[in-house]
């Protein structure tokens, strides 16, 4: 096998130096701490990503010691790692993890927390940076945080102290104003790190350096040469055990709203002064304030019936465990969007979501305008395609380009071609998950990957309006067959010949 160290495209790959740092999970028994967090936390252990000294506090309300939550903590790992763990790397990051039960409204967890912070320091011999991660239900996001500056726990002025704050942000508009009203009055914005894990996939990041690394993509990414962009985050699986969160989110705040939403920002904004945090998202603001709520007629709920998904049979959302019988929560969204400024004034925006489709893919397609004469169509090249650059965020990470080709003979007729670039084979690696980069980032308080309080207040102002219409029953709620390609309504958003790509 060729060493990587040979290998030019793996340079720069090393990580950045993270400051001594004590991570605190809210929530550390929780799903997403399970599954995510501390997978990646080991990860990072693994590549030599975290800092030297790096402490790990769980607080959640079942009563364990430190040793049974070190036990469940590499009970995790073992399963949910992206690779096999060493024993040894293990060992060490798991000897410098404890665990606090309590509820988040207990004033007596507090004080454990600050006591344990304070071991913390007193063993490294100085202040170690304070990371406190939010993986709990959105209803406790508040009450933590006050509770965190009740007990002096949100600055100190001998280290920096960060608040890490997962999704959703709110369910209405007004519910995150409220909510960055109450976290802003303990922290300041610089301290707070609103998550959304997929700006931490390769390919999404990808979307700025295609852009604004490469001469080729630049000249051509405005309304004179792109026709049409659809964004389609499509997932063959159900709801599984998450109908009391499902059912009153819906596709829309489950996907659009957030995830959806920033990945056209990074797909539309002008290219920053310098990729810093503020001046990226400056950007992706003036984005969203280019962008009115779509009409009605411009969106398409639906709702999965019973179908076949991969060759087995499955149920309509309606007969899933928890779901009320009469539930009008869509699985599967569609907008139109258009934003308005000078670059890309007319090229509609096609966003779709939704669960029981046909496969699981995330990808952005951007749509080429036809070439304007197709001279060998008198040679049989009818089927000539528009370029296309899709951007594949998963499940395989990476970039394809269909180009139009002459078939090998004596005739001229042409077919696409893919030319493709994956991750795993160009930089012979395989890509870190999202959370490893965003709670590194978060750690070293680089911000440029999350969300500010006025992008968060500026996308609900898009979706707010939707969310209304729809729980006035307009456009009436649609139904599609589970494994199939979505809802035929969704046709009547597209404008003109477009088409949706098969999912």
């Amino acid at each position: 096998m060729t060493d990587t160290a040979e290998n030019p495209l793996t340079a720069g790959l090393e990580r950045l130096p993270v400051d001594p740092t004590t991570l605190t999970i809210f929530g550390a028994t929780g799903d997403l701490a399970r599954r995510k967090l501390l997978p990646a936390l080991y990860n990072l252990a693994h590549d030599g990503a975290l800092p030297e000294r790096f402490n790990l506090i769980g607080i959640a309300r079942s009563q364990s010691s430190h040793e049974d939550y070190q036990r469940e903590a590499r009970e995790a790992i073992e399963q949910f790692s992206r690779r096999r763990p060493d024993p040894a790397v293990l060992d060490a990051l798991l000897d410098r993890v404890r665990y606090i039960p309590g509820s988040f409204g207990d004033d007596d967890a507090y004080d454990s927390l600050s006591a344990q912070l304070d071991e913390f320091d007193a063993d490294n011999g100085g202040p170690l940076n304070r990371a406190f991660y939010l993986s709990t239900a959105p209803a406790f996001f508040p009450v933590i945080v006050e509770h965190l500056g009740e007990h002096g726990l949100a600055h100190r002025a001998d280290c920096q102290v960060r608040v890490i704050i997962e999704k959703p942000f709110g369910t209405t508009g007004a519910e995150a104003s409220e909510l960055n009203r109450r976290v802003l009055a303990v922290f300041d914005e610089k301290q707070v790190f609103r998550i959304d894990h997929y700006l931490g996939k390769e390919t999404v990041q990808n979307v700025l350096a295609f852009r604004f690394a490469n001469g080729m993509f630049e000249p051509l990414w405005n309304r004179n040469y792109i026709d049409h962009v659809e964004i389609t985050a499509a997932e063959e699986v159900g709801i599984g055990s998450r109908a009391g969160y499902y059912d009153s989110a819906g596709a829309l705040r489950d996907l659009v709203q957030n995830h959806m939403l920033q990945l056209l920002c990074l797909l539309c904004m002008e290219p920053p002064v310098t990729f810093t945090a503020d001046e990226v998202r400056d950007e992706k603001v003036k984005v969203l304030r280019a962008i009115r709520a779509p009409a009605p007629d411009e969106t398409v709920r639906a709702q999965y019936t019973a179908g076949t998904v991969g060759g087995e049979d499955v149920r309509g959302y309606l007969e899933e465990e928890g779901v009320p019988p009469e539930s009008q929560t869509e699985t599967f969204a569609s907008l139109r969007l258009e934003v308005d400024t000078w670059r890309w004034n007319g090229v509609p925006f096609y966003l779709r979501t939704g669960k029981r489709l046909a496969r699981k893919v995330t990808e952005i397609a951007v749509i080429l305008k036809p070439v304007p004469h197709l001279a060998f169509a008198k040679e049989g090249s009818l089927g000539v395609q528009p370029n296309q650059l899709i951007l594949h965020v998963q499940p395989n990470e990476g970039v394809s380009l269909s180009l139009g080709a002459k078939i090998p003979g004596t005739r001229m007729v042409i077919r696409p071609v893919q030319m493709e670039f994956l991750y795993g084979t160009a930089f012979m690696s395989q890509s870190p998950e999202a959370y490893e980069r965003l709670i590194t980032d978060a750690m070293r308080g680089d911000a440029t990957l999350f969300t500010r309080n006025d992008e968060v207040e500026a996308q609900w102002r898009i979706i707010d309006p939707v969310l209304g219409a729809w729980q006035r029953d307009d456009p009436p709620l649609a139904h599609y067959e589970a494994g199939s390609q979505g809802p035929p309504e969704a046709d009547r958003l597209l404008e003109g010949d477009d088409r949706w790509r098969a999912i």
